[in-house]
């Protein structure tokens, strides 16, 4: 079609693929006009043995989950290990995406740590004030950013042998298996790992492999 120049792009013939044009372009085929398909903005509960990637690999995409049309033209902001479950940010929109996993942007994110040994009274202040002043990675240079760190009262704990503390962890950056390696740096081990929160957009009730539309208040809340 563009060889033939039945494409139009405000009234000039264009022949060019790689031409670029905006939403604000009068674009036709063959006389008739083309609306431009908005960006797309999902939430997504991730499970468990799933992987934040465009293709299947030796677990599945969390795009299979979408039933939206191509799919796997989409990318995730904020991608989760495969044994991490919760809260996934899904788009086509780069600059938004880039507000959400920048780390100048330094947007909060909350996860549900489930721990191997038992953090106690006497531990807790001291380990709120390493994860409030940094802690030093391995293999990495420099410290971690302020972290905040709320543990989950006993009276609010499943009953699960697997675990024998369980935490709120909000950090601001994204550093590889970072809240798994900040709780080796610290004697102890995650055993469970769910994010909660990416800003103000928070998982809430979604079952896990269910997905939404974003609301227009949660779209703004990571604008440029």
């Amino acid at each position: 079609m563009l060889k033939s120049g039945e494409v139009r792009v405000n009234g000039d013939v264009a022949k060019n693929a790689a031409m670029q044009v905006h939403e604000n372009n009068i674009i036709t085929i063959d006389g008739q006009q083309l609306t431009a398909r908005g960006s797309r903005y999902f939430i997504l509960h991730k499970v468990v043995d799933s992987i934040c990637s465009n293709v299947d690999e030796v677990y599945p995409s969390v795009l299979n989950f979408l039933d939206v049309d191509k799919a796997f033209d989409l990318h995730i902001a904020g991608r989760l290990d495969a044994d991490t479950t919760g809260l996934v940010l899904i788009t086509d929109d780069g600059r938004w995406s880039h507000n959400v996993i920048s780390p100048k942007k330094e947007c909060p994110k909350t996860y549900r740590v489930w721990l191997r040994n038992e953090i106690t009274d006497e531990k807790l202040p001291e380990l709120i004030e390493q994860f409030t002043q940094g802690l030093q990675l391995q293999g990495e240079d420099g410290l971690t950013r302020p972290a905040s760190l709320v543990r989950v009262e006993e009276d609010d704990l499943i009953d699960d042998e697997s675990y024998r503390s369980e935490v709120l962890l909000t950090i601001t950056e994204g550093k590889y298996h970072q809240v798994k390696r900040m709780f080796a740096a610290v004697g102890n081990r995650v055993v469970g790992l769910h994010r909660e929160q990416i800003g103000n957009i928070v998982l809430g009730d979604l079952a896990p492999g269910e997905w939404r539309e974003l609301t227009m208040d949660e779209i703004a809340l990571f604008a440029s």
